[in-house]
């Protein structure tokens, strides 16, 4: 599998407070993250996966709903994480 037990303890050390911090906005945002260039990649390759595709499409509104509660919860840690991970342009 693409993502092990050490791959999420290091995305959420690296980005939340802890490793075992898995609840905090910004280490799900991160998980996230993840996940949906894992799952781009994988549609580039493979075009009629309509299953992978939705589960893309409801990843992508579970991140922003989170950007969004952050974004009115604490704006410097949403300008943190957008920075750190590069997701506006």
């Amino acid at each position: 599998m693409y993502l092990t037990t050490e791959k999420k303890q290091e995305i959420f050390a690296k980005h939340g407070k802890s490793a075992q911090d898995t609840g905090s906005a910004e280490g799900q945002i991160a998980l996230f993250t993840f996940r949906i260039n894992h799952l781009s990649q994988h549609l580039k390759a493979n075009r009629h996966d309509f299953n992978t595709e939705r589960s893309l499409v409801k990843l992508v509104g579970k991140r922003k709903s989170l950007l969004d509660y952050l974004k009115n919860k604490d704006i410097e840690r949403y300008r943190a994480i957008i920075a750190e991970l590069g997701l506006r342009k």
